[in-house]
């Protein structure tokens, strides 16, 4: 009997696996940077800050509270933020739309617990 080795390895199918999965890849991470929540920020004059990586807490025009783009109650907030890194960056995305009193809620919050490094996230006025 004559045994014969591979005389080649089939990368194509190896090939077709990656390019869907970087094509995942991409397609997440563009989701994921350009936020999963429809809000329209407010406008401000100085220009937008550039932060490292923060904790990201979404307000639509509803008065809905989304932290790390999942829905919570503000209790829910509350009990997801006692367990954060206080040195954390927080940034809030509140929709322009938004009452006054649903922001403060939040806000507080977020002071409470004892973050001190909150930001709003604004648009540039053009």
């Amino acid at each position: 009997m004559n045994k014969s080795g591979f005389d080649y390895i089939n990368v194509i199918p190896l090939v077709d696996v990656m390019l869907v999965l970087l094509t995942i890849v991409l397609t997440t991470s563009t989701f994921i940077a350009s936020g999963a929540i429809p809000v329209e920020l407010p406008r401000a004059s100085a220009s937008p800050e550039k932060m490292e990586e923060s904790l990201t807490i979404e307000m639509d025009g509803s008065g809905g509270i989304y932290l790390r783009s999942m829905p919570v109650t503000l209790a829910g907030l509350k009990g997801s933020l006692r367990e954060v890194d206080r040195d954390l960056p927080v940034l809030i995305r509140a929709d322009r739309s938004v009452e006054l009193q649903p922001f403060v809620d939040v806000l507080e919050a977020v002071k409470a617990l004892g973050f001190s490094r909150v930001s709003l996230q604004t648009e540039q006025r053009t």
